[in-house]
Formats: C-alpha cells, structure tokens, sequence
C-alpha cells in the first residue's frame, strides 16, 4: 500500500518550519530535476540552487538561510539533507525488509563449538568454523565464511559472500556491505639470498569496533604480530585498502578507491576523500581532511590537504592559480628574451 503523509505531519516528523499548504500530501521522494507534484526534494548545495527554482516538487527541505520561491512548498531546517532522509525512510522504507531466510539456513554448516546468541540468523551455504562466537540478533547472509575463533557482537549484519578470517574481533552493530574481507593476510614478504620473495606469515588479527560499517569488496589486511584496528563509529566505503597494522582512530570518513599503507594511525574525525593514497608509517592528526587523489607521504597535522605530494589546500590552490597561467608565462618569458636579446644586438 502506498504511504502518504500532508506536510504538517512532515514537518512534525523533521521538527521543520513549513512555508506552504499544511494540507498538501506527499507520496514520494525524488531530486529536484526529476521530481513531481506528489514528490519530496532537498536543496543541499547552492550550485543546484537554479534547479530548485526549475523543480516541480510538492515540497523542498531547504537550510535557514535557503532560498525561499512564491508557489511553492518549503520544510526549513537546520539540516535539509537529515530532513529528507526522515522523509525518504518515513515514505520509502518496507515494513518487512527481513530476508525471506530466517533463523538458521539448514543448508549452514556451523562448527558444534560454535556458539550463538539469541535470534541470530544464518543464511544458506554460511560456513561457521570452531570456537566462534556470535552475538544476539546479529544477521549473517548467505555464503559468509567465518574462520575459527572469530568474535562477532551484538545486533551485527553481515551481508551475502564476506569472510572474517580466524580470530578476529567484530563489535557490536558492525555492519559488513557484500564482499568484505576481514583479516586477509598483509603484504609481508622478505627476499633469500637468490632474490626470491618469501612470505611473512600474518599472525596477528582484525579489530573492527562498535558501530563500524565497511563497504563492499574493501579488504582490511591482518597485522603481522598484533592488530590491525578500525576504531568505533568509522564508517569506510567500497573497495577500500586497509594494509596490516593499521590503526584507523574514531568516527574517520575513508570513501571508495581510498589505499591506506602499513602502520598508518589516524586521529579522530579524520576524512580521506576518493582514491586518496597514504604512504606508511605515518600520522595523520585529529580532524585532518584529505582531498581526492592527495597523496600523503609524510606525518600531517589537524588542517586541510590536496596535491600529491599532500601540501595544505590553501598553498595547493595559490600552486593551481599559477599552473594554470603556465603558458601565459612561458609566452611572457619569450617576449622577454626576445627583447633581451634585441638590446644585446644594439649594445
């Protein structure tokens, strides 16, 4: 059945101030460009602030200081993007998004010293080694493998196809997008007198701590001798490289494409935008912002980075302004010479 809601009752629901027709009803969720009458939109960033004028949305979740149009609906909030997720979960959200699979899969082999807590779900073809433990009302879908004497908290989901090697810690409400790898060996190897690699065997684990969630087909690498540590709150996105011994410090950002060196640490709230790359052995500061494509070679403090190698994003954008006038330059420098040597010719 479709769900409708006036915007009086949006308004409630997002504690929004409502500019409009407390009458009119909302039935769907869309973006300014594609939206309809019967549709919710959000103006989140000022460069679609044309689009907006241009939308045919029933209703617009704008910030305080948003432009604000005659003829149309508007919910003023402080945060119009958590206004239109309310809206979008109120609107678009089933009622039952549990797997057709509940309980435990009679197609799961799970070890018979494996213990699990109260409404854990198991989906089919999971396989669940020795000694592992596994919270309440923790998910696991269809063909996870979880090695002997993992660790698994409460209220957990772990989503279809992730492996969480032997040993390793999850805590609570630790969400794994499909693919996730835990605990893959690190990239240790030392060379014999002949030049032949050989490998150094990974002997430590994964911590991954509450309310962590890891994107689809990232890999994060156990250490060699102790731990390798996402610390809680930390949310990284997909396809993300975590190599051994690292310590991702709290409630840091790491978006797609993003490879994060051995023996890295990082303060809190630290950001790495896409396919950031981060040598080893280095710190990165509470709060430190790395831009897209930064390449950080060395120790950085609190403050904003771009470039390869990193610089702070100030002196990266004064560096811009000049490789852009690069051939305006090389032009002025010519007529330079030019008339150099021309005084040259009459001395």
């Amino acid at each position: 059945m479709r769900k409708s809601y006036t915007l009086f009752e949006l308004a409630a629901k997002c504690a929004a101030q409502l500019i409009g027709d407390p009458s009119y009803t909302i039935t769907g969720v869309n973006t300014l460009e594609e939206a309809t009458s019967a549709d919710a939109s959000f103006l989140a960033n000022t460069r679609y602030t044309e689009a907006m004028k241009n939308s045919s949305a029933g209703v617009i979740c704008v910030g305080p200081n948003g432009p604000i149009h005659e003829g149309k609906n508007f919910l003023i909030s402080s945060d119009p993007s958590r206004a239109i997720q309310i809206i979008a979960e109120l609107l678009l959200l089933s009622e039952n998004r549990d797997s057709g699979f509940q309980g435990i899969h009679p197609t799961a082999v799970i070890h018979p010293t494996a213990q699990l807590g109260p409404n854990v779900s198991v989906g089919p073809q999971s396989v669940i080694d020795r000694h592992v433990k596994i919270g309440a009302n923790t998910v696991i879908g269809p063909n996870v493998s979880i090695g002997f004497e993992v660790d698994i908290g409460e209220k957990c989901h772990i989503y279809p196809s992730c492996v969480i090697r032997e040993r390793c810690h999850i805590g609570n409400r630790v969400i794994l997008q499909p693919g996730a790898v835990i605990g893959s060996c690190g990239f240790g190897f030392t060379p014999d007198h002949m030049g032949r690699h050989i490998k150094l065997e990974q002997l430590g684990i994964v911590i991954l701590e509450d309310d962590v969630e890891i994107g689809a087909n990232t890999t994060i690498d156990r250490s060699r001798f102790k731990a390798t540590i996402i610390k809680k709150g930390t949310k990284i996105d997909n396809l993300v490289q975590i190599a051994h011994n690292v310590e991702i410090g709290e409630h840091n950002i790491i978006v797609a494409q993003t490879g994060v060196a051995g023996s890295v640490k990082t303060g809190k709230y630290v950001m790495m935008g896409g396919q950031a790359g981060i040598v080893g052995h280095v710190e990165l500061g509470d709060h430190v912002l790395i831009a897209t494509r930064a390449g950080v070679s060395k120790s950085l403090k609190t403050g904003k980075y771009r470039g390869s190698p990193a610089i702070p994003i100030n002196e990266y954008h004064r560096q811009e302004v000049h490789v852009r006038k690069l051939e305006e330059y090389v032009e002025r420098i010519k007529e330079l010479e030019s008339k150099v040597e021309k005084l040259r010719d009459r001395s």
